[in-house]
C-alpha cells in the first residue's frame, strides 16, 4: 500500500484523489481496530488474573511472556515473506490466549507451594517447571498440530490463512523455547518485589494512638486465668 500511493504521487498529478478499495481498504479499516482489540484482550486478561491471584504483580509474570509470542511470530512472517495482514493479527490475537497458558500452569502450581507447602520462591518455581514440563509441552504440541495444516496452506483460499497459522506456529516456538527459562526468572524477581513493598508497608504504617489500643477488661482476664 506505501508502495502504490508512492508511485501515484510520483505519477498522477496533484489534482487526481486516489483511495483504496477491496482488501486494501477492508485492511485500513481493521488496522487500527485490531490494534485496540489487541490491547483490551491484554487489559481484561490482566484484570481477570489479578482477581483470581489477589495479586497485581503475578498476572504480569504470567503476561511476560506474551512479547515473545509477538516477536516469533512476526520473526515467522518476515522469514516465509508474509506481510502482516488481518489473518496474522487474528494469529496473534489468538497467540495471546493460547501462549498465558503455559506460564499460568507453572505460576499456579508455584503459588500453591509457596503459601500451602512454605518453599521460598525460588523454590517453588523450579519445582513448578519441572512438574509441570510435561503438560505444557503437551498443550503446545496439540496446538502446533493443530495449526500446522492451515500454516502450510493446502487447499482452496489457503493463501488467505496461510498467514494466521505462520503467526501462530511461530509465535508457538519462539515462546516455548523462551518462556521455559524467562518466566521463572521474571517470577523469582517479581516475587521479591512484592515481598519488599509489603515489607515497606508494614513499617510506614503508623502505630495507633494509646487511645485506640484496647485495654483488656477484668472479666475478661478472670476468664482467661479460669480457662488456664
Amino acid at each position: 500500500m506505501e508502495a502504490v500511493e508512492a508511485a501515484a504521487r510520483e505519477v498522477l498529478p496533484a489534482s487526481i484523489s486516489t483511495n483504496f478499495a477491496g482488501t486494501a481498504q477492508a485492511f485500513q479499516e481493521a488496522q487500527a481496530g485490531l490494534l485496540i482489540l489487541l490491547l483490551m484482550a491484554i487489559l481484561v486478561i490482566y484484570l481477570v488474573l489479578g482477581i483470581l491471584y489477589e495479586s497485581f504483580i503475578h498476572p504480569l509474570t504470567i503476561l511476560s511472556g506474551l512479547p515473545f509470542a509477538g516477536f516469533g511470530a512476526l520473526l515467522a512472517l518476515a522469514l516465509f515473506g508474509l506481510d502482516l495482514s488481518i489473518y496474522a493479527y487474528v494469529g496473534i490475537i489468538m497467540l495471546v490466549g493460547i501462549v498465558k497458558k503455559n506460564a499460568i500452569m507453572m505460576i499456579d502450581f508455584a503459588i500453591e507451594a509457596e503459601r500451602n507447602h512454605g518453599r521460598s520462591a525460588h523454590e517453588a518455581i523450579l519445582e513448578a517447571a519441572s512438574v509441570r514440563f510435561r503438560p505444557i509441552m503437551m498443550t503446545t504440541m496439540a496446538a502446533l498440530m493443530g495449526t500446522l495444516p492451515i500454516a502450510l496452506g493446502h487447499g482452496a483460499g489457503a493463501e488467505a490463512r496461510r498467514p494466521l497459522g505462520i503467526a501462530v506456529v511461530g509465535g508457538l516456538v519462539f515462546s516455548q523455547i523462551i518462556t521455559l527459562y524467562f518466566t521463572p526468572v521474571v517470577y523469582t524477581y517479581f516475587d521479591a518485589l512484592q515481598k519488599r513493598i509489603g515489607r515497606r508497608k508494614r513499617v510506614e504504617q503508623p502505630a495507633r494512638p494509646p487511645s485506640e489500643v484496647p485495654v483488656p477488661s477484668p472479666a475478661g482476664a478472670l476468664a482467661r486465668m479460669r480457662e488456664t
